[in-house]
């Protein structure tokens, strides 16, 4: 079979097959990752290999690549931006293509004037170890012109895996029967070993890098044996700085076969009573339609909420549905929700986070800006 001639579009039988695992299933690093793949699917190694590289080439996969848990290694927080309408555009032009250490980029928009909604603007930021994440934000904010912004970093995670083929057609109300775990923030103090393989451990693979064997050539790249590798990878794992092996799907434009993956990703809030806020993500947590669940404190800019989650989906009406059927969990788990809105994607933009402390150096110098003035 040619390359030409391989499926690459998601709704393929086997490429579903293989997306349902690779999204978001394999957990902690993987000294086999696309083996586990084909153990868990039932599609044949080789076959398995080839089809995540012609996804990737395609651009059905935007990428493949070794999660970390950032929380655990640089100060992060979500961010709502004020900026003007029509420096809107430009904003998100510069936060997704000049700033290494923004992720998320997206324009959100609400139903009907909310608290908050003139924020329409919403990006992540990580800023590495040492780097203060104020002096950054404020400097970003002087560079797009934005008016004002609220700085919400995550107090705790319930939620975090992001897997679109294996939610789809899910029933509103969906979730586990047992409580979301919670996961702590802490951030990690790593070795200059560490940070040379973690690097190299995250790179994102190019289409020609996909093979059975996907490590002995990060190892040669850290410069450390193989078995070095390995044991420091395990190392950085058992301290929840390793996140998942993932395959990322393209999940707002069309791609190859002319279908979006999902149309519409909802961003849902919360205000909960103050020392109910993890008792509360754990609740939100357990629904299987969220791929992010975390406590956040909104502030008076939109009205104290706290636990914050984002859906994902083809229909908005059914992304209604669900968020209807967390707000009646939540009731009929007795804990009361004082405040609560919904804000819709629109136009967005991912990248990984740049947490490498010696990038942040770099960048400030070509910035023009002294790094030690960016500390914390």
């Amino acid at each position: 079979m040619t390359a030409t001639s391989i499926p690459v579009h998601f709704h393929d039988d086997i490429n579903a097959a293989i997306l349902t695992v690779s999204e978001d299933e394999l957990q902690g690093f993987q000294r086999d990752p696309f083996g586990e793949i084909s153990r868990r699917s039932g599609v044949e190694l080789p076959v398995v290999v080839e089809r995540v590289r012609e996804m990737l080439r395609a651009g059905t996969i935007r990428r493949v690549r070794q999660t970390l848990l950032s929380t655990n290694l640089a100060q992060g927080a979500l961010i709502a931006w004020q900026v003007p309408a029509d420096k809107l555009q430009s904003a998100f032009d510069y936060m997704f293509q000049q700033d290494a250490f923004s992720g998320h980029v997206v324009i959100r928009t609400t139903d009907a004037a909310t608290p908050g909604s003139r924020y329409k603007l919403w990006t992540t930021l990580k800023v590495p170890q040492g780097y203060s994440i104020d002096k950054h934000a404020a400097y970003l904010a002087g560079n797009v012109g934005a008016e004002s912004y609220r700085l919400m970093p995550a107090k705790r995670l319930f939620a975090l895996g992001v897997g679109h083929i294996r939610r789809q057609g899910m029933e509103p109300g969906s979730r586990s029967d047992e409580l979301a775990e919670v996961t702590d923030v802490a951030i990690a103090t790593l070795s200059d070993l560490e940070w040379r393989v973690l690097t190299a451990l995250k790179r994102e693979f190019a289409p020609d890098e996909i093979r059975a064997d996907l490590w002995p050539a990060r190892a040669e790249e850290a410069g450390v044996p193989l078995d070095t590798f390995y044991e420091i990878a395990a190392s950085l794992d058992e301290r929840r700085i390793i996140g998942r092996f993932s395959t990322f799907l393209e999940h707002v434009k069309p791609i190859a076969g002319g279908k979006a993956v999902t149309r519409y990703n909802a961003l849902f809030h919360w205000a909960v009573p103050a020392g109910r806020e993890i008792e509360a993500g754990r609740q939100v947590g357990r629904h299987h339609i969220l791929t992010h669940c975390y406590w956040r404190e909104g502030g008076p800019e939109f009205r104290d909420v706290n636990v914050m989650a984002v859906a994902h989906g083809t229909e908005k009406a059914l992304l209604l549905e669900h968020k209807a059927a967390i707000d009646a969990h939540l009731e009929q788990a007795g804990i009361p929700v004082a405040y609560t809105s919904l804000f819709w994607g629109g136009r967005s933009e991912i990248k990984p986070s740049e947490v490498s402390p010696i990038a942040y150096r770099e960048w400030c110098e070509s910035a023009g800006l002294d790094p030690e003035s960016m500390r914390g």
